[in-house]
């Protein structure tokens, strides 16, 4: 147990780094990897040696950033362009008009998932504010009564579908087939996304009447919005087509594995057979999307290189901070490996009557609430319970789902998502905590349910 006490301390030692002291989230990581590195040396602590800590540290890091650097770097671009095209506003209005005032939360829902595929949580959340505040106004309805739909589904894409931060890489670390962690994480985010979102705004309206009020203006928009004439927009069906390129290459390799080849990927995949496999590929399917895209929300639309260009490194950008802090989670992750605490863990519960998906998913609800980050307790736990998939005969899939849905659960005041939330819908941090940290868990309470149900039939 002496091991998991050092891992006690460095989570410890994080929580005060990010939340005491404002410690940038990357530095803080490599510093309590470092720290939980030293005390793993100790005789009887761990198995880690000095020379061995940054051996750790590189290859956390550089096994981690591979294929990360070009799938989130050429999925942000394809995501902010399908938003500087005015691809996303065409998706939301289109789908908001077909569906009329009746069904307006389900419009709101199947729009931000749609456009929630291609875009960060942070980057959808920003753009889609604006368009259901309008909503919104227009309609006279209180913005939460549209906004909890859109965070909804925004937040499932998020922890579920590969080409987002966590999904994919927790994938990597556990050697998850991506095709398949989506075509489950699409089946498992739906029933998440209606329970959290237009189920949950009812209850919401009753225990937090006062947050549902019709409001005229909104202090805090972000960064500057684009404003879009609907005949200037790409077509409804080019835009969907643009945001989902990735989903349907990833999707078609799937589709072929499981009718070709009971559902696994091919080992060694020679002409056509490795052409559809190539496809699938996140690096290649990032690729071959992006160049779509800059046909489809660019050239098609009279835009010239510079100003696509300007796009993209607006959003290599964004994203820079966050590959970093990426890496130095899997760094952390990699330290707890090599020091032996995975090991640990899969030793104390390989005779636990208890699933290794709900291990797996309380280890990373208890990391979640402690770091904050989801991608951060996701990568720290895929670490932890990786030996656990051999152990318990589980499904790689699930097991990154289950992390996913776990790295949701009870965000609070050390995550940025939570004031992000805050901020946008103009609450206070009681309304806040009453809104959006339960739907978050309910996300992933739901998604934990519908993983258990799913590994019935897998």
């Amino acid at each position: 147990m002496s091991s998991l006490l050092v891992l006690a301390i460095g989570i410890a030692l994080l929580l005060v780094l990010i939340i005491k002291f404002h410690m940038n989230t990357f530095i803080a990581l490599i510093v309590t990897a470092v720290v939980v590195g030293f005390g793993l040396c100790l005789p009887g602590f761990g198995t880690m040696t000095l020379a061995k800590i940054p051996v750790s540290i590189e290859k956390g890091i550089g096994s981690s950033l591979g294929e990360l650097a070009i799938v989130f770097g050429f999925g942000a671009i394809l995501g902010r362009l399908v938003a500087d095209a005015g691809g996303a506003y065409r998706i939301a209005h289109t789908l908001i008009a077909k569906f009329g005032s009746k069904h307006i939360q389900i419009a709101i829902m199947l729009a931000s998932f749609i456009i929630g595929i291609a875009l960060f949580f942070e980057v959808g959340l920003v753009l889609l504010i604006p368009i259901v505040f309008a909503v919104a106004l227009e309609a006279g309805l209180p913005l939460l009564y549209l906004g909890i739909p859109m965070a909804a589904a925004l937040s499932v894409t998020h922890g579920f579908l590969p080409p987002h931060p966590a999904p994919t890489a927790i994938a990597g670390v556990l050697g998850a087939n991506p095709g398949t962690v989506l075509l489950y994480g699409i089946i498992i985010a739906i029933p998440c996304a209606i329970v959290a979102g237009p189920m949950f705004t009812k209850l919401a309206q009753r225990f937090a009447p006062d947050a549902f009020v019709v409001k005229k203006h909104l202090e805090a928009f972000g960064e500057d919005q684009h404003q879009f004439k609907l005949e200037d927009t790409p077509s409804f069906g080019l835009s969907v087509l643009t945001s989902l390129f990735p989903v349907l290459l990833m999707g078609i390799t799937t589709i072929y594995d499981i009718v070709f080849n009971d559902g696994k990927p091919f080992k060694n995949p020679q002409g056509f057979d490795g052409f559809v496999t190539m496809l699938g590929n996140p690096v290649f399917a990032m690729i071959a999307s992006l160049v779509f895209a800059l046909w489809a929300m660019g050239w098609h639309q009279g835009l010239h290189n510079k100003q696509l260009m300007a796009t993209a490194e607006t959003a290599i950008k964004s994203i820079a901070m966050l590959l970093l802090i990426i890496g130095a989670g899997a760094a952390f992750k990699q330290i707890l490996i090599d020091g032996g605490i995975a090991a640990q863990i899969s030793h104390i519960f390989q005779n636990s009557s208890v699933s290794p998906l709900i291990l797996a998913w309380l280890i990373t609800v208890l990391l979640r609430v402690a770091l904050g980050s989801s991608t951060v307790a996701a990568l720290t736990a895929a670490g932890l319970v990786q030996p656990l998939i051999a152990a318990g005969g589980v499904n790689p899939a699930l097991m990154v789902l289950v992390i996913g849905a776990g790295s949701l659960a009870a965000s609070h005041v050390n995550d940025a998502g939570f004031w992000m939330f805050k901020e946008y819908f103009d609450l206070n941090v009681k309304q806040t905590l009453q809104i959006w940290t339960v739907l978050e868990t309910i996300i992933a309470i739901t998604g934990l349910v519908v993983i258990l149900i799913l590994n019935l039939f897998i």
